[in-house]
């Protein structure tokens, strides 16, 4: 949400997209903010509905998409303490953007004030935090509070230090919608792997920051894992690879199946709104994509913490460059496919969102995901076409290699795009661990990774 907010902050009646630079400008705006203002807009963008609300959802939309369209209200702030006398005091201007290439059509501002701003799907989150992010900040941010083996920072660095601080590495405020801890589930990290676990049957590749029993995150979960949904998926990235080489085929054998394709979608989907039966798992998507939102920003442009941290990266740059150079001050490397997480996270996010609200479960809408010739809307399979590759490229998962078998049985040349072999143990459709220097450079060891 807060790359979201970024994007919105611009100057009265400006209704063009925001260039790098202002960007550059907007983010330092939002880190500026006092927290407990962006502590009460997050509640005021939750109350507003999100992407239950979204417009061009179909019927039953709301409650498809976080499970019971009533967790919104039930658990928002009373609208009383979100009048003119409490409120946040952020205004974005519109008009609001909409997740690149999945634009519905409909052409209008979003509401009044913010409208119902989709926030990210909680694989947006999982991808995120698997390039060790997470990690890297709180050392970042430690550092800076207990001591001075980091650059000296100046007043926009302390800012954005505080603000980090207050907003996740605290218990929240009360009764606001982010506050997931408590003495039932104390520590922040153990929950979000619980969430991801849940959810898609994934861990993150690197083990907790502090040292635990077993993995806690799975315990009392029952059989409610969706530990198929990366099966399932590396299928449908197949799937729609075989559309994507055939869209163009006049004669011969064509081996695409949208009947399959929208099957898988539906599979997909229905594990998806398994977990989300009665609004569960809502509130925590947001604060976690939310919280994962705020380090991609820090990353995604020089801010004050890359500048002062010396880890520019040329021109608008790469979120993983700058999150390399920051990594080398604390002793945390990420992992070498960082890169290819940052642009998944966001292309993938509102593809899963579709997915779960049913648009491509009919065998007509699955073609959308393919079909780049006549097709109703060419700019998804250009998505998925880049999101097979960077997946390929991230896991390991030879995605593209069925769709070429008839080819290679032929003596053709393989698929260009490159396969690296993982390294990790444990599934190979997972990323690897972020690395550690050990010890490292502030005079004491860094946290065990065992």
């Amino acid at each position: 949400m807060f790359r979201t907010l970024a994007r919105l902050i611009s100057a009265p009646g400006l209704t063009t997209a925001p260039t790098p630079a202002e960007l550059v400008r907007n983010a330092g705006v939002v880190f500026a903010t006092h927290p407990i203002q962006l502590s009460r807009w997050l509640d005021e963008i939750w109350a507003n509905g999100g992407i239950a609300a979204w417009p061009g959802t179909p019927p039953g939309g709301p409650g498809l998409a976080l499970g019971d369209a009533d967790i919104v209200p039930r658990l928002a702030l009373p609208a009383g303490l979100r009048d003119d006398t409490l409120r946040s005091g952020i205004r974005p201007t519109p008009p609001f953007p909409l997740p690149p290439g999945f634009a519905p059509a409909i052409s209008r501002a979003l509401g009044v004030d913010f409208g119902p701003l989709p926030w990210e799907h909680l694989f947006y989150g999982f991808l995120v935090e698997c390039t060790g992010i997470v990690d890297i900040m709180a050392e970042v941010v430690r550092r800076y509070v207990v001591g001075e083996t980091l650059p000296t920072p100046n007043v926009d660095t302390l800012v954005w230090i505080r603000n980090t601080e207050e907003l996740f590495f605290r218990d929240p405020p009360l009764f606001h919608i982010g506050g997931l801890t408590s003495q039932l589930r104390p520590s922040a990290e153990i929950n979000r792997r619980n969430a991801y676990w849940r959810a898609f049957g994934c861990d993150l590749p690197h083990p907790p920051r502090s040292k635990v029993d077993g993995q806690p995150w799975k315990r009392d979960t029952g059989s409610g894992a969706n530990t198929r949904f990366i099966e399932l998926w590396n299928e449908l990235l197949r799937q729609v690879w075989i559309g994507i080489e055939n869209d163009t085929n006049q004669v011969g054998a064509n081996p695409t199946d949208s009947t399959y394709v929208g099957y898988l979608c539906q599979s997909i989907g229905e594990l998806l709104r398994l977990r989300r039966r009665g609004g569960t798992l809502a509130r925590e998507e947001y604060a976690y994509v939310t919280m994962l939102s705020w380090f991609h920003l820090t990353v995604e442009f020089d801010t004050a913490l890359v500048n002062t941290l010396s880890a520019q990266a040329t021109g608008v740059g790469n979120p993983a460059d700058r999150l390399a150079g920051i990594g080398n001050h604390v002793g945390i490397t990420p992992p070498r496919h960082a890169r290819e997480l940052f642009e998944l996270a966001d292309i993938v996010s509102p593809v899963l969102w579709f997915i779960e609200l049913d648009l491509f479960t009919q065998a007509p809408n699955a073609e959308l995901l393919y079909r780049r010739l006549g097709g109703a809307n060419p700019a998804i399979p250009l998505v998925m076409t880049r999101i097979v590759d960077l997946w390929q490229s991230a896991t390991g998962e030879p995605v593209k290699d069925q769709a070429v078998a008839v080819r290679l049985a032929k003596g053709a040349a393989r698929a260009a795009q490159p396969v690296r072999l993982p390294t990790a143990t444990g599934s190979p459709s997972l990323p690897q661990t972020p690395a550690r220097a050990e010890p490292s450079p502030n005079g004491r060891s860094a946290p065990s990774r065992v």
